[in-house]
């Protein structure tokens, strides 16, 4: 007791001690919190998932960071440290020699091997019923309002309209694919309580090869601002064989949205080739990449839960995964169908060649438009289920290019190929033209080749290889005009120097 105590008595005689007050600094024995350590980034939406049991924070409670970004639930941690304690007990009771029925699930792992990062958090999922001093109280970092705001969605003709912008022709497919998208995005903000349920739009198209189907997948999704993903039909498998399984596309989608479930929930998937999944003429074996995948999609396209992996492609132990509702995405479906033309075409060709009603066999041997005349009864003779083609109920098909549709994708779209050569040469301040000879031999060329728009690009590559080549070089060349003659092997470039008229190269 110090010098400065003194004694006390209370009124029932008992002796009180006081003193001076010592102030005691609590910092540094406050108990720190670890587990809230890795939430300090909760602001931007996202919640950590158990590395082992796989469920998020607001099922397991606050998780435990071990480090390189891996997380435990309190729940498997003590199941662990009570595993460990069952483990040396037993190395004690049998002298030191081990059991390895009894070893942990990760006591002797080193997690930070496996490389965890935070590609494995999950967004969080907004409460469904929400009151209003909730609604009030808006956290930094949470999302405000529905994914889908009906009053910002564009109406069909502005779709369209942006759509003509950077696609040349295909006003049917323009069309059609612009009232899909409406009327689906309509259904998807629409209120769920209506007793009216409308059924999802998923669309199939088909077309030649090169005639646009994936660019304007690619723009529309572009002009939506919403989470696409392109998948290819010929990798996917049906489940337990090797290749990607059907779900795979789902979690492409889920990688596409930034993990974001809910904005995933409302994207757009496109499967490609997807005519490489017609049933086999062989049916002594088992078709596992054809009439198996089709109706493993069945549900997907429909509208089910399906489990896909956070931050993989495939399924496996290390991998957490997560619950995705696909009824609200839309799935598109495209393919170049080969010799389905020859099908349609015997459709049409079944009344007889005789008499005066009668029509010529060969009457559609010569028709490029003849895939606009598809019908599903052609698509089940082609291999397609009917209970795959019932889940896509809007059936288009993209237009043959021809010469004057070739020429127009030149120049027209705003990322034009021409646009795009002369940007390069404007960097090197030149200035590129084409006479309008040379983009009809250009176009010509390309129908050649039988590949649709794809065929322009290689042939310009061709040309303008000695060009971009040789101009670098010389710094007093100011403009290039790339005539008929040089397309078609007659002749080389007109090339104008700075400050000087033209002059006709016929070196090549």
């Amino acid at each position: 007791m110090s010098n400065n105590d003194f004694r006390e008595v209370d009124d029932d005689g008992k002796e009180v001690v006081t003193g001076d007050v010592v102030e005691t600094d609590t910092s540094e024995v406050e108990p720190k919190d670890n587990t809230n350590e890795e939430n300090k980034d909760k602001g931007d939406g996202y919640e950590n998932l158990c590395f082992i049991c796989h469920r998020t924070e607001s099922q397991a409670g606050p998780m435990i960071n071990i480090g390189s970004g891996v997380h435990i639930c309190n729940e498997c941690m003590q199941r662990t440290f009570d595993s460990m304690n069952n483990f040396n007990n037993t190395t004690e009771n049998t002298g030191g020699a081990f059991d390895f029925s009894k070893m942990p699930n990760i006591g002797m792992i080193n997690l930070a091997d496996f490389g965890m990062s935070n590609s494995q958090k999950i967004k969080k999922k907004k409460s469904k019923t929400k009151t209003k001093a909730e609604g009030e109280e808006n956290k930094e970092g949470e999302d405000e309002g529905p994914v889908i705001d009906i009053k910002n969605i564009l109406p069909p003709h502005e779709i369209k309209a942006r759509l003509d912008e950077y696609v040349v022709g295909q006003e049917h497919a323009k069309k059609v694919m612009s009232v899909a998208v409406y009327n689906h995005y309509k259904r998807v903000a629409k209120d769920q309580d209506d007793d009216i349920e409308i059924e999802k739009s998923n669309m199939l198209m088909i077309g030649p090869t090169g005639s646009g189907k994936t660019y304007l997948v690619k723009t529309l999704a572009r002009l939506l601002d919403v989470p696409l993903a392109i998948t290819d039909a010929t990798s996917l498998t049906e489940a337990g064989y090797i290749g990607d399984d059907i779900e795979s596309v789902v979690s492409k989608l889920l990688s596409a949205a930034d993990n974001d479930v809910e904005k995933a929930e409302c994207g757009i998937i496109f499967i490609d080739e997807i005519d490489k999944l017609a049933k086999k003429k062989n049916a002594n074996q088992r078709d596992v990449s054809g009439e198996s995948v089709q109706q493993g999609m069945l549900k997907l396209l429909e509208g089910a839960e399906v489990e896909v992996p956070v931050g993989a492609s495939s399924k496996n132990a290390m991998v957490p995964m997560t619950t995705i509702d696909t009824k609200n995405i839309l799935f598109i479906c495209g393919g170049a169908f080969p010799d389905l033309d020859k099908i349609v075409a015997e459709r049409l060709n079944k009344s007889s060649a005789m008499g005066f009603t009668g029509e010529l066999r060969d009457k559609y041997d010569k028709d490029k438009d003849i895939l606009m005349k598809t019908t599903t009864e052609d698509l089940k003779t082609f291999g397609m289920i009917p209970e795959f083609l019932g889940r896509l109920p809007i059936l288009f098909a993209t237009q043959a290019l021809d010469e004057d549709m070739l020429v127009r994708i030149l120049k027209e779209p705003k990322n034009a190929i021409l646009k795009q050569y002369q940007k390069l040469l404007a960097l090197d301040e030149v200035d590129l033209r084409f006479t309008d000879g040379a983009l009809r031999a250009i176009a010509k060329k390309a129908m050649e080749r039988d590949l649709g728009a794809r065929a322009l690009r290689a042939i310009i590559e061709e040309f303008m290889l000695d060009i971009m080549y040789e101009i670098p070089k010389d710094d007093n060349i100011g403009a290039v005009e790339i005539t008929e003659e040089y397309i078609n092997g007659n002749g080389g470039p007109s090339i104008t120097m700075r400050g000087s008229a033209a002059i006709e190269d016929k070196s090549k």
